[in-house]
């Protein structure tokens, strides 16, 4: 596919893209509590979407069944919204996907349902410092690698671990172009960043080990020891002072 490079009307299309995600997530975070389905909140997430403008990204995108991806406690990602109900200290990932006239955003939180564990605690916060790092490495002239070199770093002190086999990824009219963005890696290898790139980073980190197994349905990633994981993400274009979050309120 080769990198792209995005002009600033692609950009602006992007932003709407990502306001929208933005919102979205913000609303289904009001909505996570004891006793509601995960099905409840795709139908929410996909009425929301579609009233804000834009179309589900992720709803069959390789026959994914659903608009949301709703992974709880050994769920890593790509959990599918059903008749589960969510309960006291469950951590709850929201991954998010709208398009905006033919241009993507692509967003993921987790939120912990209080009471929340010291170890859930720890893991949430861990995760989303760890997507503000790699955020704050991103820039101009920066290769992948040091922004993954920055998560990786900033995640393996704290003695959790990060998700190798998934990684983020570029974005733009496609869901999923290049460059790969590793959680892990090596100072000033992988591409070079320039203006106008736009990446969706997303650390996936596990209270237990970084290695992962494949739910019956071959959608869900779970942790392989059956411990906690987080995921925070956000789509960002690359300027020549830093990034640009899209996908923030």
């Amino acid at each position: 596919m080769g990198i792209i490079i995005k002009s600033e009307n692609e950009i602006t299309l992007m932003r709407q893209a990502g306001k929208i995600v933005a919102r979205v997530l913000d609303k289904l975070t009001g909505l996570i509590k004891p006793g509601i389905k995960t099905q409840e909140l795709d139908v929410i997430a996909e009425e929301e979407i579609l009233r804000l403008g834009g179309i589900p990204s992720f709803k069959g995108y390789r026959s994914y069944p659903a608009t949301l991806c709703v992974s709880i406690n050994d769920e890593i990602v790509h959990g599918i919204p059903g008749n589960r109900v969510l309960k006291e200290s469950d951590l709850v990932s929201l991954d998010v996907g709208a398009i905006y006239k033919g241009y993507q955003g692509d967003a993921s939180i987790t939120v912990g349902i209080t009471p929340v564990s010291e170890t859930g605690k720890r893991l949430l916060e861990t995760t989303k410092g760890a997507l503000a790092e790699g955020i704050r490495v991103a820039r101009a002239g920066v290769h992948v690698g040091d922004l993954s070199n920055a998560i990786q770093s900033y995640v393996e002190k704290t003695g959790f671990y990060l998700v190798k086999e998934y990684s983020g990824h570029g974005i733009g009219a496609n869901l999923h172009e290049d460059p790969q963005v590793p959680n892990v890696g090596v100072k000033g290898e992988g591409p070079v960043l320039y203006p106008g790139m736009t990446l969706a980073i997303e650390p996936m980190v596990n209270t237990g080990t970084w290695r992962t197994r494949i739910a019956k349905n071959m959608w869900t990633v779970l942790t392989a020891d059956g411990g906690l994981s987080a995921h925070f993400e956000h789509t960002i274009v690359i300027t020549k002072n830093g990034a640009e979050i899209l996908t923030a309120l």
